[in-house]
């Protein structure tokens, strides 16, 4: 049986038996869906108001989706649905990573009512003729008219809105960013997009510049983004770590504003400008830093990000094309929306993209035949195909041991039947002998042989598990071989030396040392699981938190609910291996103290039957 097949039986076996609550299920093609839940609270995603048509991106990695391989290899089977498990709603996937385990997906929502307003969504998988279903431009509103997130390595300014504003690449290169690939400049070619559809900017209709931005160092008028449009020129440049806001007019008057505070070294920030007929607005990481209150300017012209422009400084006209240096540093997820954003869809952007986001919370994996969710199987499914392969090897020792255990019980008890029956007609032999040499009959020449020599001699079917018959047999042979022969019509008279005896003793003991290897036989398959498999639960748990770290450290998600699914799971290597070792430990002591009882019945039964024959024939 493979790995996935016994871990679906385990599934649907405890989906059975474990409650839940009765849901509606979307599509009955679909055999699983996980829970993700759109927290606005403020120990939260602290959203204060209502935020419509935003994007929330869905993180998923070993620490709280450990089902990979029950998706299709590029995701196609992946759907989102709404809180009321019947609107689709609209996705599209950045990164699908199933050899990691990683994955990036944009999920469109109507509206977030924000506050301590709670809403769900369900992430439906599990079908093996679902056909792909993303939809990039239907994931954004209308008024987005350019979003560039640098996923594709051969296309890397390909916008991903359906306008299709695609950049002109300077000398950016890949590299990784808080949301998957990001663009990396060094002070020189940067990024142009050129004037497009809904790239356009005017006081009635406002407008929202954002990204993602880490600088490693100091910078020196570096610039961000620069538009323009017939009225003048608006650019976002860098002065030390500080962003700062700069418009000039047609005539050469400059209004700028910095923001608040500088931005900390080597760390990705979310930085956006909302203008409208108030002005702009420049955000930091969600939170308004500066404003200009008397700039409403109309753009509409090309966009340079990160390279070099002809600067200027405050009050007049740049005429050097080297005032304003290009950025050294990243930039992921630069968008332009022809509207003006409220500060609550801005927060929703810059909390939920967050690496460390404690927008989402993911929940509990569902099935479809159980009518609902249970922990033990969101545990069970949680565990990464490395924690299978300890678990596997887990249940094979298990097996044995519990073989071991049970073939060597009803072994022992077969044992203690037959030496029980073996000793009791033995000990009637005894006292018959006794008598015998008791009476005047002793030494005559119509007696018998001695009893110990033709006492259960034939067949001995019935002691066939007896182990102190086997140690009797074998000293009755050892006498037989120095009996005399017959001589005339009458039996021989054994007479046995010291050294006879002590030869007869020396076989019985060696018979029963035979006999106790045979007892002791496979116990140490026993001692094996005992010992080894919480070891091997133990290297299940640390490879599984290993795995589950990492992929946390790749996908930048670090909030608890993230992190408690895949230790969790880790963790079931751990019981498993406690599993096994327990009743090993119980059966081995119990089996233990049996055959130290049988042991010690054999070596009294030895001294017994060699203090007899000594006493009868010495």
């Amino acid at each position: 049986m493979s790995v996935k097949t016994m871990r679906s039986v385990i599934l649907v076996w405890l989906f059975m038996l474990a409650p839940g609550v009765s849901q509606a299920w979307w599509h009955e093609d679909w055999a699983f869906r996980k829970e993700i839940t759109v927290d606005t609270a403020p120990a939260a995603g602290d959203v204060a108001g209502p935020v419509s048509e935003a994007q929330v991106l869905v993180r998923l990695h070993t620490g709280n989706f450990g089902f990979f391989a029950d998706l299709m290899p590029k995701g196609e089977d992946l759907r989102f649905v709404d809180g009321d498990d019947k609107t689709p709603l609209k996705f599209h996937i950045e990164r699908f990573d199933p050899v990691n385990q990683m994955a990036l997906i944009w999920v469109k929502l109507p509206m977030v009512q924000g506050g301590a307003a709670k809403q769900t969504i369900w992430m439906y998988y599990g079908n093996a003729e679902a056909v792909a279903a993303e939809d990039a431009g239907g994931g954004y509103d209308a008024p987005q008219a350019l979003v560039l997130n640098f996923g594709n390595p051969q296309a890397l300014g390909q916008d991903s809105t359906a306008y299709g504003n695609n950049a002109t690449i300077g000398t950016a290169v890949i590299g990784e960013g808080p949301i998957g690939a990001a663009a990396t400049l060094d002070g020189t070619g940067g990024m142009t997009i050129p004037a497009g559809r809904g790239l356009l900017a005017t006081p009635e209709t406002g407008f929202t510049l954002s990204t993602w931005l880490k600088i490693d160092a100091e910078q020196t008028e570096a610039l961000l983004f620069d538009w323009s449009g017939v009225e003048g020129t608006l650019d976002v440049h860098v002065v030390g770590a500080t962003p700062r806001v700069r418009y000039t007019d047609a005539t050469g008057v400059v209004q700028e504003v910095s923001a608040s505070a500088p931005v900390a070294l080597a760390q990705w920030h979310h930085v956006a400008l909302v203008g409208n007929n108030q002005g702009l607005t420049l955000y930091i990481d969600g939170a308004p830093a500066g404003a200009l209150p008397a700039v409403t300017p109309t753009l509409n012209g090309p966009i340079q990000i990160g390279g070099q422009i002809g600067g200027q400084t405050s009050g007049q006209i740049a005429t050097t094309a080297d005032a304003t240096h290009g950025l050294i540093g990243q930039l992921d997820e630069f968008g332009v929306a022809a509207t003006a954003r409220s500060a609550d869809w801005v927060r929703f952007a810059a909390r939920g993209q967050m690496a460390e986001s404690a927008l989402l919370v993911y929940g509990e994996d569902g099935q479809q035949e159980s009518g609902g969710d249970s922990y033990f199987s969101t545990i069970l499914r949680n565990v990464t195909l490395d924690g299978w392969v300890v678990i596997v090897i887990l249940v094979i020792m298990a097996a044995i041991s519990w073989v071991v255990m049970m073939s060597k019980g009803m072994t022992i008890n077969r044992i203690r039947k037959d030496n029980g029956a073996f000793l009791a007609q033995f000990s009637k032999l005894g006292m018959a002998h006794v008598d015998r040499l008791d009476s005047d009959a002793v030494g005559s020449n119509d007696r018998d042989s001695s009893p110990l020599l033709t006492a259960l001699s034939g067949d001995h079917g019935h002691f066939e598990s007896s182990n102190i018959y086997r140690v009797y047999h074998a000293g009755v042979q050892e006498m037989h071989h120095r009996t005399p022969k017959t001589v005339g019509a009458q039996a021989a008279e054994l007479n046995l030396t010291p050294q006879a005896v002590n030869a007869i003793k020396a076989t019985m003991d060696g018979a029963l040392v035979r006999e106790l290897q045979k007892l002791n036989g496979q116990m140490v398959m026993l001692t094996i699981a005992i010992s080894g498999g919480p070891f091997l639960g133990l290297l299940g748990t640390v490879v599984g938190v290993m795995i589950t770290f990492a992929a946390i450290a790749a996908s930048g998600d670090v909030n608890v609910n993230a992190i408690a699914p895949g230790i969790a799971a880790a963790l079931v290597a751990t019981v498993a291996g406690l599993a096994v070792a327990i009743p090993a430990l119980f059966g081995y002591n119990y089996l233990g103290s049996r055959i130290k009882e049988i042991t010690a019945d054999m070596h009294v039964f030895v001294d017994e039957f060699v203090a007899k024959i000594a006493e009868q024939h010495s």
